[in-house]
């Protein structure tokens, strides 16, 4: 199936459906956190996730999805390891399938989140990344 849309109608849809690390840390901090489900598999949950996540593998999304998110119309953000990954991309859509309408990708996953320095916890507890130069924004006072 062949659509035509403009390019700015393209670009509204893909940011009314993704966020990044920025993004939702910005949310957070403002008192307004979506939502959030990690979707990957337990091992890579104990490794490291985003605080607060809710771990739900795409394998029980489905069957978990009324228990983690009771609003449909809540707003949600799912994530997996990182941009080498499709799991939240199943995952959103599997969501969406349900009826969720505010259902967002984070792009860049858990690997960027880490690497922008956001704080992740693990089984060994909290911690925090210094922010890579490649990933994260540098400050006015070190650009050239």
């Amino acid at each position: 199936m062949q659509t035509t849309i403009t390019a700015a109608d393209f670009f509204a849809a893909k940011l009314a459906y993704e966020t990044d690390p920025s993004d939702l840390a910005a949310a957070r901090a403002a008192g307004t956190p979506p939502i959030v489900l990690d979707v990957r598999a337990e091992d890579a949950w104990r490794q490291g996730r985003i605080p607060s996540a809710l771990h739900v593998p795409n394998a029980d999304l489905a069957a978990r999805a009324a228990e983690v998110a009771p609003d449909k119309d809540a707003e949600v953000v799912v994530y997996c390891w990182g941009p080498g990954c499709n799991g939240s991309t199943r995952g959103a859509l599997t969501l969406a399938a349900l009826g969720y309408t505010r259902v967002r990708e984070l792009i860049g996953g858990f690997e960027y989140w880490a690497r922008e320095g956001l704080a992740v916890v693990s089984d060994a507890g909290r911690s925090r990344r210094s922010p890579d130069p490649l990933t994260a924004p540098v400050p006015a006072t070190l650009a050239p």
